[in-house]
């Protein structure tokens, strides 16, 4: 047993769970899932397809960014969203090592 572990957990770690933790809520894997492949969505695109208020969408948007799920960019007033997909699937890569060193 790895006793180090068991007190803290590595910061690549704390990267993945952060991504892992942002995409647990439903709310943001339908965020998530509104996307087309290569398109980019404001703030307000999402809230009209969403029974959530604009307020409750940014929120969302600010953990998925934070958590390196989305990528932004302001253009003019507004930001658009889109997913990371490489950041996503480096983070389940790790995931994967990890299981396949350990069986």
């Amino acid at each position: 047993m790895k006793q180090a572990y068991a007190r803290s957990i590595p910061a690549a770690w704390r990267r993945i769970a952060r991504m892992f933790v942002a995409l647990g809520d439903e709310h943001r894997q339908r965020i998530l899932l509104m996307f087309e492949r290569g398109e980019r969505l404001n703030v307000g695109q999402i809230v009209a397809a969403s029974t959530l208020s604009r307020s409750a969408v940014s929120h969302h948007l600010r953990v998925l960014r934070e958590a390196g799920v989305l990528k932004s960019e302001k253009v003019g007033k507004e930001v658009q969203f889109w997913p990371d997909a490489a950041a996503v699937q480096t983070a389940l890569a790790a995931v994967q090592d990890y299981l396949a060193s350990h069986n």
